[in-house]
């Protein structure tokens, strides 16, 4: 049997269509419905609902603590669960309801641990053959399976190779190799990349997604790096304190976050104060520190419930502005004025510390506009771009 599958249909974050929003959604490969797991008096987990589709690279993300290992954990039966159940394209591995529980070893569900778990005293080959060793699987069909599927990680010429001379990447490939070998329901990653420098990670995650699109197979990972889970997942989940914040695209929850954790876990922010003057909707807000103007906001989306006199703060990812230098009449609309206060040269742009009323915030500039510490600028808005929150 060939190792090679057909890629399922499924929405993909960078490319799917607002639109495709109201298509039928296929059936889950995983569903987790009200789990919650606890230690003592500390809930872990808080009665998460989730589903991953088909197909798709789908991510836990979060702080350390946040609860997604230990429901990575659940998933493949290395830990209980104390509430709710857990399903895999229909059929039941946990309900505590019912007292159900699969063994990890019947849940066919592949994972690869953050240390790989290599064996040292074993080759290339033989380390990924172990799983299909343990099945009982022959010696021919194991070889054969063993030598396809190093060829689909790139590990074809180390077959033979003792493990303890591998790379931290060769490792790497090994495991993924080791799991994939046996054609698990889903694949999932505890940390997969954080052991490696950042060359390494870089290919890894393309790595990881060409073997997503060849083998048409589900993967779960779990990560505390912002930067992989919005680079690899098709869609993912923000946790913090064992419950599930948003889930959604890598584009949806950057752009629109739904929860001020969401908003402030996600990359970087320029947060300036005002209030929102004329009608609610597409209104203007003066920004201020109180007592000084610095700027106004014009036609930015202001959230239901805000009105006429509501202190906001406008919240602003630095990659959505320009640095200008400041005119003499002063900040045009949707500017902001402001006073570099440091520069560094980073060789492709500088990265410029700026006093924006009252607070040091941190911006980067392409290196062809060289502002100097002292000098007075302006902040210039894309007000489709800013998210307005209430204070």
């Amino acid at each position: 049997m060939s190792m090679r599958a057909t890629t399922p249909d499924r929405l993909k974050g960078p490319t799917a269509d607002p639109a495709d929003q109201n298509a039928a959604e296929p059936a889950a490969q995983l569903r987790l419905s009200g789990v919650t797991r606890k230690f003592d008096d500390v809930i872990a987990v808080d009665r998460i609902d989730l589903d991953v589709r088909p197909g798709e690279i789908f991510a836990l993300l979060g702080p350390s603590g946040c609860g997604k290992s230990t429901s990575l954990r659940m998933v493949a039966g290395l830990e209980k669960i104390d509430e709710g159940s857990i399903a895999m394209r229909g059929n039941t591995l946990a309900d505590a309801g019912q007292g159900t529980f699969l063994p990890s070893e019947k849940r066919n569900i592949a994972m690869v641990f953050q240390s790989y778990a290599i064996w040292p005293h074993m080759t290339v080959a033989q380390n990924v053959g172990f799983p299909l060793r343990m099945r009982r699987v022959k010696r021919a069909e194991r070889r054969r399976r063993v030598e396809e599927i190093l060829e689909i990680t790139g590990l074809g010429a180390m077959a033979d190779r003792p493990a303890t001379l591998l790379s931290g990447g060769q490792q790497q490939r090994v495991a993924l190799a080791r799991a994939l070998v046996y054609t698990p329901d889903l694949l999932l990653l505890d940390e997969p990349l954080s052991n490696l420098d950042a060359k390494l990670r870089t290919q890894m995650r393309r790595e990881i997604r060409r073997l997503n699109q060849e083998l048409g197979i589900t993967m779960l990972f779990v990560t505390h790096d912002q930067d992989e889970a919005l680079s690899l997942a098709d869609r993912l989940a923000v946790m913090n304190k064992g419950k599930i914040e948003q889930v959604g695209r890598p584009t949806e929850l950057y752009e629109h976050p739904k929860t001020p954790f969401v908003r402030d876990f996600l990359g970087r922010l320029v947060v300036v104060e005002g209030v929102v003057t004329g009608d609610t909707g597409k209104g203007r807000i003066l920004l201020d520190t109180g007592a000084l103007r610095v700027g106004e906001i014009v036609g930015a989306d202001v959230p239901a419930g805000l009105g006429e006199g509501d202190r906001v703060g406008v919240h602003l990812r630095p990659e959505d502005v320009d640095i200008k230098a400041a005119g003499v009449a002063g900040p045009a609309p949707n500017q902001v004025a402001g006073r570099v206060l440091s520069s560094v040269y980073l060789g492709d742009s500088f990265e410029y510390v700026l006093d924006i009323a009252g607070s040091n915030v941190l911006l980067s500039a392409p290196r062809r506009v060289v502002h100097q510490p002292g000098d007075e600028v302006v902040v210039e808005v894309d007000p489709q771009r800013a998210m307005v929150w209430p204070l």
